[in-house]
């Protein structure tokens, strides 16, 4: 599903990553972790080409993105069209939601299906309406963003990510605003989508995410990958000493 080879991402004389390769099958949660500021969170946003990069290749839900592609506003046609297939295939949910506060929990969820694919008012909601039932907020599909919890924000963060039909889902700390049991209403979403084979990168602190859901860890510092295991193995006994300090301390 995914393939990135020697990505390499610079500010300035600054390197934000540095030489990252690593493979992802269809199907898997793969946990990012790593001490803060390590390039994580860029990592995640040069897979659906949200930040460019320098060097490497990244071959990801059957799109081939390469360094120097213009965005949304420098692209001709062509471009925009590419990029917004990209998006719809290689959905994101951010740590700051971003959810309209003018617009129900429907009409946040139906918007973009409408704007960017042109699909009908009623068929958007339609779906709309079937994705907030799936995340288990069917009866709260006419509330405004500030009716709800933060838990509850995060659910409809992620149907909104889902109506483009995504084959890949990136989670940039989903659980890190949220109450304990909050987490866990936003954490059971991830296991449901996990059970349907949904492929997931998931950026996290969030220990019980990596132990419990996670079939694969990758540890990120200093913009390299240094370590990448099964997520039961990596947890129990990190084999780099960045692993070490780093779960020692979520612990």
């Amino acid at each position: 599903m995914i393939r990135i080879r020697a990505l390499c991402k610079r500010h300035g004389d600054h390197r934000v990553l540095s030489g990252v390769s690593a493979t992802v099958e269809r199907g898997e949660l793969i946990a990012i972790v790593g001490p803060s500021g390590g390039g994580k969170t860029t990592l995640l946003r040069c897979l659906n080409y949200l930040e460019d990069f320098d060097e490497g290749e990244i071959d990801i839900a059957g799109f081939a993105l390469r360094p120097g592609r213009p965005g949304l506003r420098g692209a001709n046609a062509a471009g925009r069209r590419m990029l917004r297939e990209l998006r719809a295939a290689v959905g994101m949910v951010f740590q700051q939601l971003h959810l309209f506060a003018h617009l129900t929990a429907l009409e946040n969820v139906a918007l973009a299906p409408q704007l960017v694919r042109g699909v009908p008012r009623a068929a958007a909601h339609d779906r709309a309406r079937e994705l907030l039932a799936q995340v288990g907020l069917a009866e709260r599909a006419a509330a405004y963003p500030h009716q709800l919890s933060g838990g509850q924000q995060q659910r409809v963060a992620i149907a909104r990510a889902l109506a483009g039909d995504p084959t890949v889902l990136l989670f940039d700390e989903p659980t890190s605003a949220l109450d304990p049991e909050l987490r866990d209403e936003a954490m059971e979403v991830m296991r449901d989508l996990a059970a349907r084979g949904m492929t997931m990168l998931v950026v996290t602190h969030e220990m019980q995410l990596v132990a419990k859901l996670a079939s694969r860890v990758w540890i990120v510092d200093q913009g390299t990958l240094v370590e990448d295991g099964p997520a039961a193995e990596v947890v129990a006994a990190p084999q780099s000493q960045v692993g070490r300090d780093y779960f020692a301390r979520l612990r």
